[in-house]
C-alpha cells in the first residue's frame, strides 16, 4: 500500500448536544428568530446533517439546507450582510473564505469535524513538503490552513471526476485527509495517491457484519452508502454517493426500503423526498460496532434553537464570529476556485 502511516487516534471527547426544546418554545424561538433574521438582513445556513428543527427553522425563514460547498456557494450568492452558519467549524470558515466582505456566525465555534482535527495544518504542510512531486487535493472536511496549502479542494460529489481528471494527465496525488474516502476513489480511478489516515467518526462507526445481518432482515432494501464508510460497507452498497447524490437517488429507487449509511441528519430530507418509504439508519451496533456516534455527528448536535438564538441576540458577537487570516484565506480560496471552476466546466460539458 501506499499509504502515509498516520492514522487519527480517533480518541475524542464528545461534546454535549444542544437541548431540545419543547412544542412552545419552538414556536417562540421561531418566531423570534424570524423576525431578527429580517431586521438585521441574516439568513441561516444548515448542512444536512443538522437536527431536524434547525433544518426546519432554515427551510421556515427562507434560508438554506445543503452539503458544505453548496452551503458557502449559496452564501456568497445571496444578499444577506450576515450568514449564520448551522454546521461545523471548517463549514463556517469557507463560507468566510467565499465571502470576505460578509459576517459569519456560527451557534457553536467548538462544533469541530473529526476530519478536520485529524489532519493538524502543520504536520500535514510538512508532509506535503517531503512529496514536492505530488498535486496536493485535500477534502471539504480541513481547516482553511490545509486548504490553503493545498492545490485542489474537493467535495465527495466531484472527487472521483477530478481524480480521474489529474490521474489522465500523469499526475500522482496526495489526498487528505479520509481514509475510507481516498481509498474509494483510489479504487475506482487507479490513481497513485498518497493517502493521509484519519477518519470520519461517524463513518468509520458502520460495520459490515452488522450491515449484512440488517441486509437479511430487509432483502428488498436498497443500501445508500457514503464514501466515506469502510470498504466492506461500500461493497455492500446499491448507491454509493455524497449526502446530495443520496438524497437524489433515493426518490427515483423502486426499493421501498432504505438501509442509509451516512449520518442520521439526512432523514429530515429524505423524509421530504421519499415520504412513501421506509428509512433505516445502518447499524452502528451490535457485531463489529461500537456505536459511540450512533449515526449522528456528535459535533453538529450542538448547533440548536437556543443556540442560534444566543448568537443572534448577543450583544458580544465574537464567541460567534468565524475569522480567517487573510493571507490563509486567498490561499485556500485558489485551492476552491479550482474546484468550482472544474465544477462549472462539469455542468457546462452536460457530464
Amino acid at each position: 500500500m501506499n499509504d502515509f502511516e498516520k492514522l487519527a487516534s480517533g480518541n475524542y471527547v464528545f461534546p454535549r448536544a444542544a437541548e431540545n426544546v419543547s412544542s412552545e418554545e419552538k414556536d417562540y424561538y421561531f418566531s423570534e428568530i424570524k423576525k431578527i433574521l429580517k431586521e438585521s438582513n441574516t439568513s441561516i445556513i444548515a448542512h444536512y446533517y443538522c437536527n431536524d428543527a434547525v433544518q426546519e427553522l432554515a427551510e421556515k425563514t427562507g434560508g438554506f439546507i445543503g452539503d458544505s460547498l453548496e452551503m458557502a456557494k449559496w452564501g456568497k450568492k445571496s444578499p444577506f450582510d450576515r450568514l449564520i452558519v448551522c454546521g461545523v467549524r471548517f463549514m463556517g470558515e469557507t463560507a468566510k473564505i467565499l465571502s470576505p466582505e460578509k459576517q459569519i456566525l456560527m451557534p457553536q465555534l467548538k462544533a469541530e469535524c473529526s476530519l478536520d482535527l485529524g489532519c493538524p495544518a502543520d504536520e500535514f504542510s510538512k508532509f506535503c513538503d517531503e512529496h514536492p512531486d505530488r498535486t496536493v487535493v485535500v477534502y471539504a472536511n480541513t481547516s482553511a490552513a490545509v486548504k490553503a496549502r493545498a492545490d485542489w479542494v474537493v467535495t465527495s460529489s466531484i472527487a472521483v471526476e477530478l481524480i480521474e481528471y489529474l490521474h489522465s494527465r500523469g499526475e500522482k496525488i496526495i489526498w487528505a485527509p479520509d481514509r475510507h474516502l481516498g481509498s474509494y476513489i483510489q479504487r475506482t480511478t487507479g490513481a497513485d495517491m498518497l493517502r493521509w489516515q484519519a477518519h470520519c467518526v461517524v463513518h468509520d462507526e458502520f460495520k459490515s457484519e452488522a450491515l449484512s445481518k440488517l441486509i437479511e432482515q430487509y432483502p428488498d432494501a436498497a443500501v445508500l452508502v457514503h464514501p466515506e464508510s469502510p470498504a466492506d460497507v461500500v461493497a455492500r452498497a446499491t448507491v454509493v454517493g455524497s449526502t446530495s447524490q443520496l438524497i437524489k437517488a433515493a426518490a427515483g429507487l423502486e426499493q421501498k426500503t432504505l438501509i442509509v449509511a451516512t449520518d442520521s441528519g439526512i432523514f429530515y430530507r429524505l423524509r421530504q423526498s421519499c415520504p412513501d418509504k421506509e428509512l433505516i439508519v445502518a447499524p452502528t451496533f451490535g457485531e463489529g460496532a461500537t456505536c459511540r456516534s450512533c449515526a449522528h455527528c456528535p459535533w453538529m448536535a450542538m448547533n440548536g434553537i437556543k443556540e442560534i438564538y444566543a448568537a443572534l441576540t448577543s450583544d458580544d458577537t465574537q464567541p460567534y464570529s468565524i475569522t480567517v487570516e487573510e493571507n490563509v484565506r486567498l490561499g485556500a480560496l485558489k485551492s476552491l476556485n479550482r474546484l468550482l471552476d472544474f465544477s462549472e466546466k462539469k455542468v457546462a460539458s452536460g457530464r
